[in-house]
């Protein structure tokens, strides 16, 4: 029997010089192609997933049709972040990727991205379903401890980081 796949791969990615601001944070709107590049990542490396190859082969990949991003704390300029994702929802055409960017150690989050995407077609621009191959995969990759509402964004923060603050005081106990 073959291993479970790793749900919430993560990768560690250094903050670069050109990708921040005239305070040394990272600018806002690079926060997605940090979060969307790590994702890219993880599916080429734990799911050998090539996204590319994946919309030539079946005529169909996903699009993105919203993002959620809060913005906790800033990414510095040479900073080594942490980058965890994972898929939170799906249904026949769409899926919900849920993206964490933390501190190095883990223990501090920066910021949280939910990207919302459907299903499409290439030819045509749309939407369609998802293979039966590709739903057997969503659904060993679903994380089912994440419940998922679409209204729910802001509640997910508030949970991450009560969670995370409860966790780095067990730490301190110790």
């Amino acid at each position: 029997m073959a291993a479970p796949l790793l749900r919430t791969p993560e990768t560690t990615h250094r903050i670069h010089f050109q990708d921040c601001d005239m305070l040394g944070h990272l600018n806002n709107a690079r926060y997605l192609d940090y979060f969307l590049n790590a994702r890219e990542e993880h599916t080429t490396r734990h799911y050998d997933m090539n996204l590319g190859h994946l919309a030539k082969v079946e005529g169909a990949g996903w699009v993105i049709t919203k993002h959620h991003i809060a913005y906790l704390r800033p990414a510095n300029h040479g900073e080594i972040v942490r980058i965890k994702t994972q898929l939170i929802h799906y249904d026949n055409s769409n899926l919900v990727v849920e993206m964490l960017m933390l501190s190095e150690d883990g223990n501090r989050l920066k910021a949280v991205l939910w990207s919302e995407m459907a299903f499409v077609r290439v030819a045509t621009a749309s939407r369609t379903d998802h293979t039966d191959e590709l739903m057997d995969l969503l659904d060993q990759l679903d994380v089912e401890d994440v419940s998922y509402d679409p209204d729910g964004f802001d509640e997910r923060v508030k949970r991450l980081r009560k969670q995370l603050k409860r966790d780095r005081a067990g730490a301190d106990d110790e």
